[in-house]
């Protein structure tokens, strides 16, 4: 047990130090623009990071980051040399103003760790039976979509704002919110299919029966009766979470409803999307507000810029808080998994997600200024417009791979935003030298990780 509290503390710890590592994705741009000041943006970025407590109840990426390696190779000392090998990488990376991703050194640890534990305990183990192949190929190619995505947003949001007529700008603007609000709309609907496939234990049977052929009856009735109660996932938006269960069990009268209702509800994105409805509206208002209400001049535009990258610097902390602080939610469960606390992942007590949401926001309190100047103004030179901008592409960005669970890295995203507002301009304004040097941090941090894990494993073993 008291080997359990140390891993705790220390994925705390982790926790603690991806803040103030990843600190500069928040507040790079609003302090590069002069929005805020250094002090005030740490702690504008820190509060939005805890509010994401309040906004991301399914923790689908701490659910991804536990299960990266098979359970019967997840031990407390592979945490713990995990966690070890990931400090070491981002304390490293932080003392020479590297932005590298957490989530990746986290991950790259982890599964390092779990490799070595496995070639010493088993003979002829592979790779692909050791950790989720699945995931891992998904988190990898993530390293290059996610900064794409961002940059391709980012370059988007970046020439409607430039528009002259803003009668355009506020149409397709409004074309875009229908299409975003549906698109939410069918990330929920996947979501709610993949909880109640959970809730009826269908990967669990399917993984079981490759070593007890007995339990394909169980595996049969879960199959049919996902597929009976299915459909009316369709419903969830008018019913409820805890109606819509209570209409599934009069299909399926084994259902739990009080549980299947609270599966469901984890699901539900309505916070993310209303709250990037508001968002929408109040740049529109603005725009109205100084464009046509006002006289437009070139100080006022800019001022209004200044106070919208307020509000777009909370959405991409919010962003970073949800996706960041779930990355240690999944290994602090791996550990209880591993020490018997608990028998699976959907059990991990409430004061987990809180404790992480607290370290990761106190970590950003703590700033981490070798990075802001990277990423303010080494890449491009970023302007109050393009601060928004890429702020703005950032957090959609999140936001979307938050909810398909998909554990991307909050660096490679805003990095990716901030080259495409630069490139918008022109593609000589962005400092590619230094992109190509960030690229190569990226692609390494997960194998460095990992076999700095390994020799750690290998360490912790000659004295546990």
């Amino acid at each position: 047990m008291t080997f359990l509290v140390i891993i705790i503390i220390l994925a705390l710890v982790f926790d603690y130090i991806n803040g103030f590592h990843d600190a500069a994705n928040s507040i790079a741009t609003i302090v590069s623009t002069k929005v805020l000041t250094p002090v005030q943006a740490v702690i504008w970025a820190a509060f939005f990071n805890f509010v994401a407590f309040f906004i991301f109840k399914d923790h689908a990426v701490a659910n991804t980051i536990g299960k990266t390696v098979h359970k019967e190779f997840i031990t407390l000392e592979v945490i713990f040399s995990g966690l070890i090998a990931a400090i070491i990488w981002n304390l490293f990376t932080w003392w020479y103003g590297i932005p590298s991703s957490s989530s990746h050194t986290l991950i790259g640890g982890f599964a390092g760790a779990a490799i070595a534990h496995a070639f010493i305990t088993t003979d002829g183990v592979t790779i692909p039976k050791i950790v989720e192949m699945d995931k891992i190929t998904k988190t990898i190619m993530f390293i290059f979509i996610a900064p794409i995505m961002g940059m391709a947003i980012s370059m988007f949001i970046t020439l409607i704002t430039i528009m002259r007529n803003v009668w355009y700008r506020i149409g397709i603007i409004l074309i875009v919110a229908v299409g975003t609000f549906f698109l939410f709309d069918q990330l929920e609907q996947s979501k709610l299919e993949t909880n109640l496939a959970k809730f009826y234990q269908i990967e669990k049977y399917q993984k079981a029966l490759a070593t007890d052929p007995s339990v394909q009856s169980k595996l049969d009735e879960a199959v049919s009766n996902f597929e009976h109660t299915k459909p009316l996932i369709k419903e969830y938006n008018q019913l409820g979470a805890e109606n819509l269960a209570s209409e599934m069990a009069k299909i399926d009268a084994s259902i739990d409803v009080k549980k299947l209702s609270k599966d469901l509800s984890k699901a539900d994105n309505s916070a993310i999307v209303w709250g990037i409805m508001i968002l929408i509206a109040v740049f529109i208002l603005t725009y109205l507000y100084v464009e046509k209400v006002k006289t437009p001049s070139a100080f006022r535009i800019s001022n209004m810029f200044k106070k919208l990258q307020l509000l777009s610097s909370a959405a991409f902390s919010i962003g970073h808080g949800g996706n960041d602080a779930q990355k240690v939610m999944g290994i602090i469960s791996a550990a209880m998994l591993a020490n018997g606390n608990i028998s699976d992942f959907k059990q991990m007590p409430d004061w987990v997600p809180l404790a992480c949401y607290a370290a990761i926001g106190l970590g950003t309190l703590s700033g981490g200024w070798k990075i802001v100047k990277t990423m303010g103004s080494k890449i491009t030179k970023v302007t109050p417009l393009e601060g928004v901008t890429a702020e703005s592409a950032g957090a959609l960005t999140l936001f979307m791979t938050e909810q398909m669970g998909i554990p991307v890295s909050t660096t490679h995203t805003i990095t990716g935003s901030i080259i495409g507002v630069g490139a918008t301009k022109r593609l000589s304004a962005v400092r590619w030298g230094v992109t190509v040097n960030l690229l190569w941090a990226w692609i390494l941090t997960i194998p460095v990780s990992a076999l700095l894990a390994g020799l750690t494993y290998y360490v912790v073993k000659l004295f546990i």
